[in-house]
């Protein structure tokens, strides 16, 4: 292995990340990949490859359709690299980004992808139709962008970076909140995010306490690798309830990646994996890039930690990463 015996870290994306075409690639060319589509069409009900390949109806963005689509890219990313390493590359830590905390929690073992699946349909249901405002990315730190968003009614709902904080709240105090920052920081920038509404902000309390019931009816097992929580920034605790309170949490609080890539670097991770989702204007999977590459190397950089990158999220980023992972076969 490439990685030396030194720790390996699976991440994966959240909402954002999606698009049309998804899957496509690797579903043509490899069985695993396509009996995980099969596997998600069945246990929710509705095709999931004209979904993610086609989406006749301009439907993958709507949450109750992001979510599934995006964990059912993940793992299906997941289980052809673990095909093509033959398992021969195994994590010590796991990581996702809101929505991709679940698929960690599957690729974990804690949480069967049937399950993640209902789970995430639902969460994407509740997130959708309880949502209400919207979300602002500023490149603020999240102390600076805090204090600004509590005066204008709105709160963090996710720590990206040292300099990049997410704010959500309605679109008129999102509005106030960034006529301030241009006054009070002009050379700072408040982009808009194209969201069903102000996730991780106390506008989710509603969704998180109807979601509390899935919860609570979803069996979770032991990890059988650690894996970070979005609310705590630190491993999971393997009791069951530990999991579902952190998880029942985390719809309504910040996002806290900067604290959880903080916690790979004090684990000393000497290699990134990242599964599935892809971005930028390209109209075809082998054109996107990953999600959170970028996040992830200027993290690596400002904290001075060395370590690999590797995306997995198309097809022949999926093929070079496997080489990575065990070399030539």
């Amino acid at each position: 292995m490439s990685t030396n015996g030194k720790p390996v870290m699976f991440v994966f994306p959240g909402q954002g990340s999606q698009y049309r075409g998804m899957g496509s690639d690797i579903c043509a060319e490899y069985q695993a990949a396509a009996r995980v589509y099969d596997q998600a069409s069945e246990v929710l009900g509705y095709d999931m490859r004209r979904l993610s390949f086609e989406d006749p109806n301009d439907e993958i963005g709507l949450t109750r359709y992001t979510q599934p689509a995006l964990m059912t890219h993940q793992v299906a990313c997941l289980r052809v690299f673990e095909d093509l390493t033959e398992n021969a590359v195994i994590p010590d830590l796991a990581a996702g980004h809101s929505l991709g905390e679940y698929t960690a929690l599957v690729a974990a073992g804690s949480l069967k992808f049937d399950d993640g699946l209902r789970l995430v349909k639902k969460r994407g249901e509740l997130m959708g139709e309880h949502g209400e405002g919207g979300m602002l990315a500023l490149t603020l730190d999240v102390e600076t962008a805090r204090k600004l968003a509590d005066n204008h009614y709105c709160q963090v709902a996710s720590c990206n970076l040292p300099e990049q904080t997410v704010v959500g709240g309605r679109e008129s105090d999102l509005e106030s909140l960034a006529e301030a920052i241009k006054e009070s920081h002009p050379r700072k920038r408040a982009i808009p995010l194209a969201t069903e509404g102000a996730f991780h902000t106390y506008f989710m309390v509603k969704a998180a306490q109807l979601f509390r019931e899935v919860l609570d009816a979803t069996p979770f097992g032991k990890p059988s690798v650690e894996v970070l929580s979005n609310y705590t920034a630190a491993v999971h605790e393997h009791d069951a309830d530990a999991i579902r309170t952190r998880l029942f949490f985390q719809l309504f609080n910040p996002v806290d990646w900067v604290g959880c890539l903080r916690t790979a670097v004090d684990m000393n991770v000497a290699t990134f994996f990242e599964f599935g989702g892809g971005i930028g204007k390209a109209e075809t999977p082998d054109g996107k890039r990953p999600n959170l590459e970028s996040i992830i190397k200027k993290t690596l950089k400002v904290s001075g930690h060395e370590a690999a990158y590797f995306a997995a999220i198309n097809l022949p980023s999926i093929q070079q990463s496997a080489v990575a992972g065990v070399g030539p076969r």
